[in-house]
């Protein structure tokens, strides 16, 4: 399997964990503000393989805790159990994010002890989901089911999103927290341009309105937070 991106260490994408960020390209969501727009559209080379990525972890045995696999959209790749066997066998545990477009999948990858924590993204309310993944007319009945899954605690997990001015308003938030009713935890990611972002020029919102978006959810959902603020 082609590696296209590995983040040696970090502290922020596994929460509670040492752990590295392996990235896989491909996605079937278009997000306009998708800051991984090389990995999205297949133009990012890649950085290593399967086999270089499991020598790295040999090495960070004792060092890591565990692995977080992103993209893209990881669940498209046939070959994920089987790297993921792979990482399990070695002592890491696994966090695996997703946009939820393929429950199957995912409750295959929870199912056979593959992953030991799922981040889902929910990129805005129904109405207006389509528009937010930039896939116009997208059916939902897939994310739907994603998130009915994780809400089962079948697995540990949060959802998230990404909070972009163009696109998220109170009613967006209105609309998420009833959707997410009795979720262990949620956060929202303050959007940040850079130069790999799909369509430059859009905006974050300010801390206090992300404070006011956050306080609408907090009544369905455990555990609200803000990430991505300086």
């Amino acid at each position: 399997m082609e590696i296209h991106g590995l983040q040696k260490m970090t502290l922020l994408d596994y929460p509670g964990k040492v752990a590295c960020t392996v990235f896989l390209s491909g996605c079937d969501f278009r997000c306009p503000f998708c800051h991984n727009g090389e990995l999205v559209t297949g133009t990012c080379p890649p950085e290593t393989d399967d086999q270089g990525l499991l020598a790295f972890l040999n090495r960070r045995k004792g060092l890591l805790d565990g692995v977080c696999v992103t993209g893209g959209e990881p669940l498209l790749r046939p070959d994920l159990p089987l790297l993921l066997g792979e990482i399990k066998e070695l002592g890491f545990r696994v966090k695996v994010d997703t946009n939820g477009t393929h429950p199957d999948r995912l409750r295959r990858l929870v199912e056979e002890g593959l992953v030991d924590y799922v981040a889902m993204d929910v990129k805005n309310s129904p109405e207006r989901y389509g528009e937010t993944a930039g896939v116009y007319g997208l059916e939902l009945a897939s994310v739907r089911d994603s998130v009915s899954y994780l809400l089962s605690g079948a697995v540990d997990y949060e959802f998230r999103t990404t909070v972009v001015r163009e696109f998220h308003n109170r009613d967006s938030f209105r609309a998420i927290g009833p959707w997410l009713s009795g979720a262990r935890r949620y956060f929202l990611q303050s959007f940040a341009d850079r130069d790999t972002v799909l369509q430059p020029g859009l905006h974050p919102c300010s801390r206090e309105e992300l404070e006011g978006f956050a306080a609408l959810v907090r009544p369905y959902v455990d555990e609200v937070s803000l990430r991505g603020l300086e």
